[in-house]
């Protein structure tokens, strides 16, 4: 039941080849460390050639936040919206993320960094998909706990995404197919210590 975000976007898509060079250029040098001229050497086209696709760095930077949250908050979407228990939608939510966080930890590092460098009306909408996903998991946590407080709830979710999301620092040393397992077995260790213990 697992619906994650696609992690690599159709083939001789160059906007998307655009979008992924950028992320990877920004996670290395940062968003002031890298030039237009050098996110069109990694698809091997002019800088200039860029303006076709994107108004400006900023811009780029925009999209390629703006899609990734709405990505993750349309799988969430998807797996809460099917059918099963709700013990088994949770499971299915932590797995959708941890095939992001072990897939896209450039993304994940370039939104830690560099949301502040998005201009602000587009970062409102990236901080509403984000809200709208965290209530996606929210909804499901009460359905199994529904004596805990939303608030307690809604904090436990962001702990348990900072958890999942270290991969750019933890994920080095584990094969993926090791680091799941052990992603998920603490991830749902700490919501349930969070909820048993209000």
């Amino acid at each position: 039941m697992t619906t994650a975000p696609t992690s690599t976007r159709p083939r001789g898509n160059r906007r998307a080849e655009i979008l992924d060079a950028a992320a990877r250029l920004f996670a290395a040098r940062g968003f002031h460390g890298v030039s237009i001229e050098d996110i069109g050497g990694a698809v091997g086209v002019s800088g200039p050639a860029l303006y076709r696709h994107f108004s400006g760095k900023e811009a780029l930077l925009a999209e390629l936040l703006l899609d990734i949250s709405s990505r993750l908050r349309e799988s969430a979407v998807a797996v809460v919206t099917a059918c099963g228990a709700p013990g088994e939608i949770l499971d299915a939510l932590l797995d959708a993320h941890i095939t992001f966080a072990l897939e896209q930890p450039a993304l994940i590092t370039v939104h830690d960094r560099e949301l502040g460098n998005v201009p602000e009306p587009e970062r409102r909408q990236i901080r509403r998909l984000q809200r709208l996903y965290v209530e996606e998991w929210v909804t499901v946590l009460a359905e199994l706990h529904p004596s805990c407080p939303a608030a307690r709830l809604r904090a436990a979710t962001h702990a348990v995404f900072g958890l999942l999301n270290s991969t750019p620092h933890s994920a080095g040393e584990l094969a993926p197919a090791a680091m799941r397992p052990l992603l998920h077995a603490m991830a749902r260790a700490a919501l349930t210590s969070a909820v048993s213990e209000h």
